[in-house]
């Protein structure tokens, strides 16, 4: 019998400048139930501050389906992969598991700073276990929590820091972080909301933690 043609395994695309996939990782939202709104708010976000984003991404919680999400949105080219939903203490709060195998290197000063600006709003933003590193191809990966007002917040302290970041991947002196496009917005455009919706933070529209949803 004839031995089975190799497979060759696929590479993956060069990371593209300025383009970044969301991924929201949701149970009840993979099964059609309700309407997303945070992975709307993150790419809306990073539309209006000049990133090329395509849709987001929804798949059910859990370590499998999130982590070949995210290794897809890589695969393909994005230089950021935003995860929403996950992140808290849930049985199926399992997005930092799935996250982790793919970082070779973390950014814990990111996650920190992340709960910080959630803990602002909502004190049990510290119970998220969101994590934020780069993969050994260079693509930026940042666990956020699964709200809209999370999203906005998670936003507001990534924008700004982001084209620096990926300067720096790419072999870039610490002055030569390239410019936004001119007119965008570093907060993001929906992160500039003075106040924001309260029942959106104590309230996550997704995951399957249930109340002030990391």
């Amino acid at each position: 019998m004839p031995e089975p043609a190799a497979v060759t395994p696929r590479a993956p695309a060069p990371v593209r400048p300025r383009t970044a996939a969301v991924v929201v990782a949701s149970d009840r939202r993979a099964r059609g139930e309700g309407v997303d709104r945070s992975g709307v708010v993150l790419v809306e976000g990073l539309r209006d501050a000049g990133w090329s984003c395509g849709d987001a991404v929804v798949v059910p919680d859990g370590v499998e389906s999130v982590r070949a999400a995210v290794r897809d949105a890589a695969d393909a080219g994005a230089a950021v992969v935003l995860t929403s939903g996950g992140t808290g203490v849930g049985p199926r709060d399992l997005t930092p598991e799935a996250t982790a195998p793919l970082l070779a290197r973390e950014l814990p000063g990111v996650a920190e700073a992340l709960r910080r600006a959630g803990a602002a709003h909502v004190p049990t933003a510290i119970l998220s276990r969101g994590l934020a590193g780069v993969t050994a191809g260079g693509v930026v990966v940042v666990n956020l929590p699964g709200s809209p007002g999370g999203a906005r917040d998670g936003l507001a302290v990534l924008l700004p820091v982001l084209d620096h970041l990926t300067a720096q991947l790419a072999g870039g002196d610490h002055d030569d972080s390239p410019a936004p496009p001119a007119g965008a917005d570093q907060h993001g455009g929906h992160g500039g909301h003075a106040a924001h919706d309260r029942h959106d933070r104590h309230h996550g529209t997704h995951g399957s933690g249930g109340g002030a949803h990391p």
